[in-house]
């Protein structure tokens, strides 16, 4: 495995001065793009499976153990306030529970029963997506998740920071970022992990782009949850509809803070509950309403 390699650059790392052994540090990461821009086909591809199906009333679950389930867990939570999808659309599962969050559970990343069951204890079915992480692309929890994923009939998705890796002939598709040894040989939680933050935050934003969750590059289905947020959402109904800050905050208000129906009562002169239905009739992309507004046809580029 090049992950568990040996760089023989960094064999003096621990003579250096902090400056040295930080510079060195951000040098070895200068390799991560590359990795994951070489992968870019297999990350869309997997992109456009998810969303058909998510659309269809599937889920997205991912596992992993380890740096690879923090990180899954972390872009499964930021879904939600970002994207305004319920909890349950995307999930992450890491070995150990909860309590592997925190602090190191010793032998979960090899209890394969565990694996399985917590596939099980999911409720996956055949129409989700289990995407496993893990950076060795041999950790055995991970392999028995999938494994279990696909005995109920659900698309599988790996990613691996090694290639070739039984995690990546274990599923439909594979996601190969090969990222070599690490600067403290060994610490995938390093450029192993700087890519699979990258590859999921590719993942999950691509998918709701293609849900319509996006509108330009504007988050319009953000969960306006605080007053950072409930600022933001002003700025892009009066952005997008346009409007003054102050009605875009009346709007939002009346539409339940919603920003698409919100954009639409601004744009069509619609209240709230023809606007609302008029989203839903476009499938929630608020480009598509715009562009079935009467009059406002080629004014949806904002």
């Amino acid at each position: 495995m090049s992950t568990e390699g040996v760089d023989p650059r960094f064999a003096d790392l621990d003579e250096g001065s902090a400056l040295d052994i930080v510079s060195r540090l951000h040098a070895a990461d200068a390799g991560v793009s590359a990795a994951v821009g070489a992968a870019l086909p297999a990350i869309a591809a997997a992109v456009e499976v998810i969303a058909e199906r998510l659309r269809a009333g599937g889920h997205l679950v991912y596992v992993g153990a380890g740096t690879s389930g923090r990180l899954a867990t972390l872009d499964a939570a930021e879904c939600v306030p970002t994207f305004g999808t319920p909890p349950e659309l995307v999930r992450a599962i890491i070995a150990g529970g909860p309590t592997a969050l925190t602090r190191a559970v010793e032998g979960a990343e090899d209890d394969t029963a565990a694996g399985a069951a917590d596939i099980v204890a999911a409720g996956v079915m055949g129409g989700d997506v289990v995407v496993g992480i893990a950076a060795s692309g041999r950790t055995p929890y991970v392999l028995a998740a999938v494994a279990a994923a696909r005995v109920r009939g659900a698309t599988t998705v790996g990613i691996s920071c090694n290639d070739p890796a039984p995690l990546l002939d274990a599923v439909a598709l594979p996601i190969a970022v090969v990222t070599g040894p690490e600067a403290l040989a060994g610490s995938t939680r390093l450029k192993a992990g700087t890519a699979q933050k990258q590859v999921l935050n590719m993942l999950s934003t691509g998918v709701m782009v293609r849900l319509g969750k996006v509108h330009g590059n504007r988050m319009v289905d953000v969960a306006v949850t605080n007053a950072k947020l409930r600022g933001r959402a002003i700025g892009i109904v009066a952005d997008l509809a346009p409007v003054p800050p102050a009605t875009a905050e009346l709007l939002l208000d009346a539409a339940g803070l919603d920003i698409r129906v919100a954009v639409l009562m601004g744009r069509g002169d619609l209240d709230a509950t023809d606007a609302r239905q008029h989203l839903a009739a476009a499938g929630g992309r608020l480009r598509d309403a715009l562009t079935s507004l009467p009059g406002v046809a080629g004014h949806t580029r904002r």
